[in-house]
């Protein structure tokens, strides 16, 4: 049995754990690996590395930062195939999804290939006679980050490529569900020529979770999760003085006018509800039907799932692989059944899909219920797998309402080829991030990613420029060199 390890101080490690969690083959059920779970001590371990090695990187010149994440950046492009493989055979997505997720995060190291001019202070000449104010910021010290299984490399270069080009050295846990992409991150960052103990991994359960929430020595900590988890993250780590990044669950909108061209509609709610088995927190879930645009979409939709090629994510022609466990396949098999229950239509069901020669595998496939109302469980609950639940309101101002009386504000869409309905959707929706006839409304590397209500728990979105504001502080000099001795007044009274 292959057992992957931590990644400590530049090499891989054992350190002292004692406990292993299986690694699925989601496509077959099988058991394919075994990962180390870590201890606190284990964390400790890879905080000492990180402190240790912080010594030296904080003080690193910009030139070196930069030319690092330049060669890290050619690596992952080398090692594109490789990594893909690897995110399909531990997380069950198509390798078309694998790949796009592996581009997304290329983004945000290429962000941080600019981080000299992200970092740039501020200057103001004589704010007072022979006075000057200028501004410039530092690194934290050691950070961390705490990621889920839907995105095993995209999420984590979310956070570690703008942490460790502004000074900062990393502690990364990923998801023990599919951990193999980052150790080959942490090699391939080693062969960019990064330091030994700047990017450390350890895996683990919620044991490494707490101890990195609660370690003194880690100064902030970035999460993307679930709902409760973040603000579980955010409460923990709040109370021990870290800085938090919290990114909770979703449930996002997809609003379709009368006058959107409702084929074009149907392909990107299809891809958007599907695509990856549903398992993205910015998955379209929901499509809101606008008027007479219901009974044509629904159709459409139809169509078009029962098109939707289910099979394991290594085979090429694809769409969509297995979700992650057994218990997510349960998760999905019960929330259509409950839409059934409680009145929805079932149009499509993908509850016993069988997919030969992998019937051990954790194979559901796309389903598609109409007629869903708001106090149903497959509207209220985050289902995070392939089912599209379409809900029929009359106008526009139903739809808003609608969407902003969702507890979640992740994400949201609206096709429409009225520019003045788009305009007055994004205004009025209390989401942070919008599509306009696009249904995954993903920000680039150089915006931040980040929502509203309980999709954000505190105040700190990732990447982009609040995430070089969130792994850095400010600090403000005032400075004077007078020509004459000083006075006891203050400045700005001359």
């Amino acid at each position: 049995m292959n057992t992957i390890e931590h990644w400590i101080n530049g090499a891989p490690a054992r350190a002292g754990s004692t406990r292993t969690a299986p690694v699925h083959n989601p496509a077959t059920g099988e058991i394919q690996a075994q990962v180390l779970l870590a201890e606190p001590a284990d964390v400790d371990t890879a905080v000492a590395a990180a402190g240790k090695a912080f010594e030296t990187w904080g003080n690193s010149s910009l030139s070196q930062r930069v030319r690092i994440m330049f060669a890290f950046r050619e690596l992952l492009v080398k090692h594109e195939d490789e990594l893909a493989r690897i995110i399909s055979a531990e997380h069950g997505k198509v390798i078309d999804d694998a790949r796009g997720e592996i581009v997304r995060g290329r983004e945000v190291v290429e962000y941080a290939c600019g981080i000299a001019d992200a970092l740039k202070g501020g200057f103001s000449d004589q704010v007072s006679r022979d006075v000057d104010v200028h501004s410039f910021r530092q690194p934290l010290g050691v950070v961390a980050g705490i990621t889920p299984f839907n995105f095993p490399i995209m999420v984590p270069l979310w956070m570690h490529p703008i942490a460790i080009a502004t000074g900062n050295t990393f502690v990364l846990k990923p998801s023990e569900r599919d951990p193999s992409a980052s150790n080959l991150v942490a090699e391939l960052y080693a062969e960019a020529g990064l330091p030994e103990g700047v990017f450390n991994v350890v895996h683990g359960d919620k044991v490494a979770v707490d101890a990195i929430l609660d370690h003194p020595d880690i100064a902030a900590v970035s999460f993307v999760g679930s709902t409760p988890i973040a603000k579980y993250v955010h409460e923990r780590a709040t109370a021990s003085g870290k800085r938090v990044q919290a990114l909770g669950g979703a449930k996002n909108h997809a609003v379709v006018l009368p006058d959107a061209d409702l084929e074009f509609a149907a392909n990107h709610l299809t891809a958007a509800a599907f695509g990856s088995a549903g398992q993205r927190c910015m998955a379209i879930s929901v499509g809101v039907a606008v008027g007479e645009a219901g009974d044509q979409l629904v159709e459409i939709l139809e169509r078009k799932a029962k098109e939707v090629k289910v099979g394991p994510g290594s085979d090429i022609g694809n769409d969509m692989g297995p979700v992650v466990t057994q218990a997510a396949r349960e998760r999905v098999i019960n929330a259509v059944a409950s839409g059934a229950e409680q009145g929805a239509t079932v149009v499509v069901d993908g509850r016993n899909l069988t997919v030969p020669g992998h019937e051990g595998g954790f194979f559901v496939g796309p389903s598609l219920l109409d007629h869903v109302t708001t106090d149903m469980d497959a509207y209220r609950e985050e289902i995070f797998g392939p089912v599209l639940a379409i809900v029929r309101v009359d106008t526009v101002d139903e739809a808003i309402a609608l969407i902003n009386a969702n507890p979640y504000g992740n994400g949201t869409a609206i096709f429409t080829g009225s520019g003045e309905a788009a305009r007055r959707f994004q205004r009025e929706v209390k989401v942070g991030m919008i599509g306009i006839n696009v249904p995954i409304p993903v920000p680039m590397s150089y915006y931040s990613f980040g929502g509203w209500k309980d999709s954000l728990i505190g105040d700190s979105p990732i990447h982009g420029p609040e995430g070089v504001r969130f792994y850095t502080r400010a600090k403000v000099v005032t400075s004077r060199w007078p020509h004459t001795e000083a006075g006891f007044n203050f400045p700005t009274s001359s």
